[in-house]
């Protein structure tokens, strides 16, 4: 499956002023782009509008995305990220909620993701159910050298 270069060009957008260079956490174009070439990876992008930018053509301006992939009834969130510019508004609820419901389309019945010891987006995953699971000491490390650790969250999807 190949991407479409637009949803990937609107990923990218969105990635390269999302994530704090000091943590190493974005992907560059390549990776993205090889994830997205399997099945089993999904993504959505929104819009500064709030609504869901299709793939192909549209003049919607991308404001936050995500990048998942699932594995029989198991979708893991990669990544997400919002604008900086367009935080505080809902998107990242509004991405999350879509990720529900398409990953419930999939016959998804759990949710993971992984997240950086001290990332404020805890408190929106607390908010939206997600529960901590467990931990991986020392786990990442920033290209500083500094190690920080994962933590693994869950959230089981109702039908």
């Amino acid at each position: 499956m190949t991407p479409c270069p637009r949803q990937l060009d609107r990923i990218m957008q969105v990635m390269s002023v999302a994530f704090d260079p000091a943590y190493g956490e974005a992907w560059n174009r390549r990776q993205v782009s090889d994830a997205l070439t399997l099945a089993s990876t999904h993504a959505l992008v929104i819009s500064t509008e709030g609504t869901l930018i299709p793939d192909g053509p549209s003049r919607l301006i991308p404001a936050g995305f995500t990048l998942t992939r699932h594995a029989a009834d198991e979708e893991e969130l990669l990544l997400i990220a919002v604008d900086p510019q367009h935080r505080r508004r809902g998107l990242g609820e509004q991405l999350i909620g879509h990720l529900f419901d398409a990953a419930r389309q999939r016959g998804i019945t759990r949710v993971f993701l992984e997240m950086r010891r001290g990332n404020p987006a805890i408190a929106l995953y607390g908010k939206l159910g997600f529960a901590p699971i467990g931990e991986r000491l020392n786990y990442y490390r920033t290209p500083s050298g500094e190690r920080i650790d994962a933590i693994t969250f869950g959230k089981t999807l109702e039908p």
